[in-house]
């Protein structure tokens, strides 16, 4: 089977014009992944790139097969791990179109499996910095050297869906320091660190949630139009960052384990 080191949640839209791209299957204890994976080359880096959300976008957030995702790029040799996503502001100072290299999360699913140790082995594994520092870093490199509107940390605040926030709901988030809130980054980024992979997020902002004041409610037809106004830019943020990411980890993303049963 084809190998690659770096992996990213991201559909066609990334790797549609790769010169070598090879789709390949993986089999998973947890089932199969959302989709085929494509590995490519980025630089001198191979890279898988797998959909989230399938192919034809058949998996809402709340059904996404995160585990088989996650374990799937692993067993493909991959290391360093990019999630993009979607996401609102919940910050009047966070307008559309920001790309925010978030540092914190908050998780509000709620009928996710969240972990690979359901026993007899069990793992507490420590998440005090959900997301990989190294990885950040290159992002806030390339992000800065590109000229794109960007915002060095911020804190994700996860929701179950597939519906969007109440007001109630969306003002709660912000008063509990919420900064952008989406669908994906739960359980994909508590299942990276138990695989230890690095983990990295970039929220393209496409609209102002509900409980910021004056704002009107939001259509999934609005997002996803933003989405795809800025998917070059978030694209090429992605392939800049990749071929500077450091060859050697020196992070602690790899030894996540120890320690931790």
């Amino acid at each position: 089977m084809s190998s690659a080191e770096i992996g990213v949640f991201g559909g066609s839209g990334f790797y549609a014009f790769l010169d070598d791209p090879e789709e390949v299957t993986v089999d998973t204890p947890y089932g199969a992944p959302s989709a085929p994976i494509t590995i490519g080359t980025i630089g001198d880096r191979r890279v898988a790139f797998l959909p989230r959300h399938g192919k034809d976008h058949e998996f809402p957030p709340h059904l996404v097969p995160y585990r088989a995702n996650i374990w799937a790029m692993k067993e493909l040799g991959v290391r360093r791990l990019f999630g993009p996503s979607a996401a609102g502001s919940l910050r009047r100072d966070i307008a559309p179109k920001t790309f925010v290299v978030s540092d914190q999360a908050i998780d509000f699913t709620k009928s996710r499996a969240y972990t690979f140790f359901d026993g007899p082995v069990t793992t507490h594994v420590s998440f005090a910095d959900p997301y990989c520092p190294e990885l950040r870093a290159s992002l806030l490199k390339s992000a800065a050297d590109l000229g794109i509107e960007h915002l060095d940390g911020g804190t994700m605040v996860v929701i179950e869906g597939p519906r969007f926030s109440t007001r109630a709901e969306s003002k709660m988030f912000a008063q509990i320091g919420g900064d952008v809130i989406g669908m994906t980054q739960f359980p994909e980024v508590t299942l990276a660190r138990e695989a230890e992979l690095c983990f990295a997020n970039v929220a393209l902002v496409t609209d102002y949630d509900v409980g910021v004041d004056g704002i009107a409610p939001v259509s999934h037809h609005e997002v996803l139009k933003v989405f795809g106004e800025n998917i070059d830019a978030l694209r090429d943020l992605l392939f800049a960052t990749i071929p500077g990411v450091p060859a050697d980890r020196g992070c602690t993303c790899g030894q996540a384990l120890a320690g931790s049963s």
